[in-house]
């Protein structure tokens, strides 16, 4: 596989991020503007600006995923979970999207393109698959080593390890 190559669980990964980001954006802005027209709203302002935070994070890392030539970056595993997070401001479309791009992110043409990507690609050794039936073949004769002068010496008998001392019974107070 080139480099220039993406697989295609990589782009739809991109689209679906770059999607998730817009919706996100405007989720967000819509639940702030929301919340500011009421007074407790006001206070919860922090909360539903969330969404579009991660839609800016979420547009970014989609342009990097689309750039030409590819930029070195790994799979945004954190982008992935705060958009299942995301459930929690009731955004299911970018809870979807997590879901999937964490699945996406496992896929091995996925993995070896990463790797790839950031020079951190080891190519596993193909072994050959076991023939289905071998014939059968007398086993090799075994040779008997010749005795040297230096093997011809007795050897002592292995000591065997001393015995674990019994203990005697524990005294209750």
């Amino acid at each position: 596989m080139n480099l220039q190559q993406k697989p295609a669980l990589l782009q739809v990964t991109a689209w679906m991020t770059l999607a998730s980001g817009v919706v996100n954006l405007f989720w967000g802005f819509v639940a702030s503007g929301t919340a500011l027209a009421t007074i407790i709203g006001v206070v919860c302002i922090p909360l539903t600006i969330l969404p579009a935070v991660l839609g800016v994070f979420e547009l970014i890392y989609a342009a990097k995923l689309f750039s030409e030539p590819p930029q070195i970056l790994k799979p945004s595993t954190n982008i992935a979970v705060f958009e299942i997070a995301s459930f929690l401001t009731g955004n299911l479309f970018s809870t979807a999207v997590g879901i999937l791009a964490l699945v996406f992110y496992n896929d091995q043409a996925v993995k070896d393109y990463f790797a790839r990507l950031n020079g951190t690609f080891t190519p596993q050794p193909v072994t050959p698959p076991a023939p289905a039936s071998s014939p059968d073949l007398p086993p090799a004769p075994a040779e008997e080593p010749s005795p040297s002068p230096e093997t011809d010496l007795p050897t002592p008998p292995a000591e065997e390890p001393p015995a674990k001392p019994k203990r005697g019974p524990r005294k209750v107070a």
